[in-house]
This record gives structure tokens, C-alpha cells and sequence, in this order.
């Protein structure tokens, strides 16, 4: 006759989480669908541990089971944890004297980061762990990090950041009617007095344009940004507008990668080659005003084979040209929007799976879930940053001086 403890296994084993998953309607709902699912889940680790054993020692067997109570993730619990004959089996999982256990959210978390849809993570659980969980439980896990992610979009900013990097990133997100449309993500990273990245904040609109930068800018501000000294853009359409306007003595650099990408897609393919030497020649020239020579020779040689190009030059050269006051070691690293780039690519690495995303929060959530992992990598300074805020120091120095002491006290 089996005992109350054996039906209740039975039971647990034979729960069907996917279809349990969808009544959850309330919060309680969800902690003790979580609860329950958490258990099961240990309970069947514990018994895997305990067959390895027995397989790799032999001589002896199960000896039924003693009751643990843990804390979890999802709270307080009562496990079956098993025991053997010999009483050798010492458990991995929770060891003697441990009444914690912990990580499961974040495991399931960090593997929706890497970009895994939620029939992916289902599966790996189902290989880890031997457990069905269903899409809908697996994604209120995930939600439980909207929480953090609201006091990260709101939390206090640095008074100043000598360099501002701005850009964004078009992705496809299902509207109210049901179809998908082009929605922008922008995003803003920081390099602070000590020379670290940091990912200021994330914003997401229909499209660019002067009136949401400088909502975008108005936040900063709002949340503690006093000063800016550097805005490296790519081309932007009326960033330089919203951000003089809230930081008005911000330099802006356009950046210049971008703009020799856009100029080559109207030079033909047979005069490239030769296109590109003497335009190395505008922005790879050691002063303003060599490079300005060259762009006149530029505009004499090409203006009438490709005039939309060499308008594009002259157009915007007030913001192309800006890293030209500046010393070689400052203008690498704001001559080209490199760092966001390389930003990018990441989180085009975890997005590229995605066909389009349901609404704006799941692109936000893995956006962010995604940059808190690329930031492990955020903690030392950028490359010759002494060097590079020494000299900042002499040419931004009534701007600088109070902050820096203040950082260094």
C-alpha cells in the first residue's frame, strides 16, 4: 500500500506544468505554480544524483527518503531528498548542513539573455532538469526582472561624463493591430571621469527626430547629468539641436565612419578605389585646415561626377570636422562611434534569432538582459584614458576642474 508520501510523488510527477501554467491569473497564482515546480524540479536532480551514485559505487540501493526544508528562489519548501542503504550518498545539490538553494530564475534568465526563445529554454530545462514548463511560466520568470529594470531606466546618473556616445537601432515590433512595424531603440553609453562604459539608459519610438532627443537628453538632465563635454553621434537627425539645448556648450562629432559608408554607396565601383585615396586625404589630414584644402580638392576633382556626396561633406563638415581640435589620442575615440558599434553587434548577435518582438517591453527586457552581460567586460577604463583625461583637463578645464577633485577626493 503506498504511503501518503508516495502519493504525493505521484502526484508531483505527474502534474501537467504546461497546462497548470496557463489558470495562473494572479501573482499568488504564479508563486505557487513557481513553488511547486521548484520543488519537483530539485526532487528529480536529487534522484539523479543519488542514481549516479549508485551506478559508480554500487553496493547498495535506495532507502526511501528524509524531509528537508530550504529556502528557494521561489520560498520556503519541504523536500524529499533520498537516501541510500549504506548511507554513503552525500547530496550535491543541498549538502549537509546547507538550507538554501538558489539560482534556478537566474539560470533561466541568463539563457532568454543569450537569446534563447522560450521553446529553447524550455527544451534545455526539460534536458536539465526532466521537468515540463511551460512557455507562459518560463516567461513570468522573466518578468520578474521589470522591477529592476524600471529603477535601472530611473536610477541617478553621474554629474558629468566627458564623452557621450548616441546611436539607434531599428527592430520590428508587433503593434496595436497586430502587425509589425518599424520601431527605433535608441540608447546613450557614457565614459565617465574614471574612463569606464556605461549604458545610460534605453528609449523606444516610432522614429528619430528633434523632439525625442530632447525628451532623451530632458531625462538625463532630469536624472542628475549636469554636464557633457563630447557627443559622438551618427548623424543623428536633430540631436544637435535637442542636446544644445538642455547641455549647451556640448561639442558634437559627427562620425566620420559613418559618413565615408554613406558616401561610397554613390561612388561607382571602377572609381572607388581612387575616390577613397583622396578622400583619406579630408579626414585622416593633421590640421582643420589642411583637411578643409583637401575637401576643396575633393569638391574640384568629384563635385560634378557626385555632387550628393561632396554636399554631404560640405553640409555637415561643422560636425565632421570637430576632432580636429583635438589631440590624436582624443580623436580616436570620438572621430567614429566604434564603442557603440561594437555595442551593437552584440546585441544584434542575441536579437538576430527574434523575427519581430510582441510588444516594446520584450524588446526592452532582453535588450537590457543582454547589455548586463556585455557590461562584465565594462569594468576596467578605455584604452590611454589617463592620458585622455589629462588633456581634456587643460581644454575643458573650468568645466572639469570641480568634478575631477571631487571624484579624486
Amino acid at each position: 500500500m503506498k504511503t501518503q508520501t508516495d502519493l504525493t510523488k505521484d502526484l508531483m510527477s505527474n502534474i501537467d506544468y504546461a497546462e497548470l501554467s496557463k489558470k495562473c491569473k494572479t501573482q499568488e497564482d504564479l508563486a505557487s505554480m513557481t513553488k511547486m515546480f521548484m520543488k519537483n524540479m530539485i526532487e528529480n536532480m536529487l534522484k539523479a544524483e543519488l542514481e549516479e551514485h549508485i551506478e559508480e559505487y554500487g553496493n547498495t540501493s535506495k532507502n526511501g527518503f528524509y524531509k528537508k526544508r530550504v529556502k528557494s528562489d521561489a520560498g520556503e519548501l519541504e523536500i524529499d531528498v533520498p537516501r541510500d542503504r549504506n548511507s554513503n550518498y552525500k547530496p550535491q545539490l543541498i549538502p549537509k548542513g546547507r538550507t538554501t538553494i538558489s539560482g534556478i530564475d537566474d539560470k533561466i534568465i541568463s539563457m532568454y539573455a543569450k537569446g534563447m526563445s522560450l521553446r529553447d529554454i524550455e527544451k534545455q530545462v526539460k534536458e536539465m532538469y526532466d521537468v515540463d514548463m511551460s512557455d507562459s511560466l518560463i516567461s513570468r520568470i522573466i518578468d520578474k526582472i521589470t522591477p529592476e529594470i524600471k529603477e535601472w531606466q530611473n536610477r541617478t546618473l553621474e554629474a558629468i561624463y566627458p564623452i557621450v556616445y548616441m546611436d539607434a537601432m531599428v527592430f520590428k515590433i508587433k503593434n496595436d493591430n497586430g502587425f509589425y512595424q518599424n520601431r527605433a531603440l535608441h540608447f546613450a553609453i557614457g565614459v565617465n571621469l574614471e574612463g569606464k562604459k556605461d549604458l545610460l539608459g534605453i528609449w523606444i519610438t516610432d522614429n528619430e527626430g528633434a523632439k525625442f532627443w530632447l525628451s532623451i537628453v530632458t531625462d538625463l538632465k532630469n536624472r542628475g547629468v549636469e554636464d557633457i563635454l563630447i557627443a559622438s553621434v551618427d548623424g543623428l537627425k536633430g540631436f544637435s539641436e535637442a542636446i544644445n539645448s538642455v547641455f549647451p556648450q556640448t561639442v558634437v562629432q559627427r562620425c566620420v565612419i559613418h559618413q565615408i559608408r554613406y558616401s561610397m554607396k554613390y561612388v561607382g565601383s571602377k572609381h572607388q578605389k581612387e575616390f577613397m585615396a583622396d578622400l583619406k586625404r579630408v579626414y585622416k589630414a593633421p590640421t582643420k585646415q589642411a583637411a578643409e584644402e583637401a575637401l576643396l580638392e575633393l569638391e574640384a576633382k568629384w563635385g560634378e561626377k557626385y555632387p550628393i556626396v561632396i554636399k554631404s561633406w560640405i553640409d555637415n563638415w561643422s560636425e565632421l570636422s570637430t576632432y580636429f581640435q583635438y589631440t590624436e589620442p582624443i580623436r580616436r575615440i570620438i572621430y567614429t562611434t566604434n564603442t557603440v558599434e561594437g555595442f551593437n553587434r552584440q546585441i544584434r548577435k542575441v536579437t538576430k534569432t527574434k523575427g519581430g518582438f510582441s510588444n516594446d517591453e520584450s524588446l526592452f527586457k532582453l535588450v537590457y538582459l543582454a547589455y548586463k552581460d556585455i557590461s562584465k567586460k565594462w569594468d576596467k577604463s578605455i584604452s590611454n584614458w589617463a592620458e585622455i583625461i589629462s588633456q581634456l583637463s587643460i581644454i575643458f578645464e573650468d568645466r572639469l576642474k570641480s568634478y575631477i577633485s571631487k571624484s579624486y577626493v
